[in-house]
């Protein structure tokens, strides 16, 4: 039971470094834009099909959405081509019937908006606290914090 919570608890601190819900929703809307062209590909596979854009559209919002796991640090520039190569994915792959638009549009905005934490209220409070037991030690003498 003990080693559950402790995976439970690496992944809640892994998933709290990135921006996990706006990059799953980008995973998603890929595989949603991918599954339009895949399916029309039996039947629309003739030369100068528009279904290679489809697929191209929508193998980059999923690329957009796995690279702002890896590197979170991107995710502002991941969000906005994640919002455009969705956007753009209505000509080839129908948006996956505008259902993956709408997804990689909300995912990408909560890229953008995604910011990580510098510190955590523990760790700003202990500098605090440590300031005052070095006044304590050098001064000799009790120092209250104020």
């Amino acid at each position: 039971m003990n080693s559950t919570y402790s995976k439970r608890e690496r992944f809640k601190n892994w998933r709290a470094r990135r921006p996990f819900s706006g990059a799953t929703l980008c995973i998603l809307s890929g595989l949603i834009i991918l599954w339009v062209p895949a399916k029309l590909y039996e039947v629309a596979a003739a030369p100068g099909s528009i279904l290679f854009v489809g697929f191209f559209l929508g193998g980059l919002t999923l690329l957009m959405g796995v690279l702002s796991y890896i590197m979170p640090r991107l995710s502002t520039l991941l969000g906005v081509l994640a919002i455009f190569s969705s956007v753009l994915s209505i000509m080839g792959a129908l948006g996956g019937f505008l259902i993956g638009t709408i997804l990689g549009i909300i995912g990408g905005s909560l890229l953008i908006a995604w910011k990580p934490e510098l510190a955590t209220n523990d760790s700003i409070k202990q500098p605090n606290q440590d300031h005052f037991a070095e006044k304590e030690v050098a001064s000799g003498k009790e120092v209250l914090p104020e």
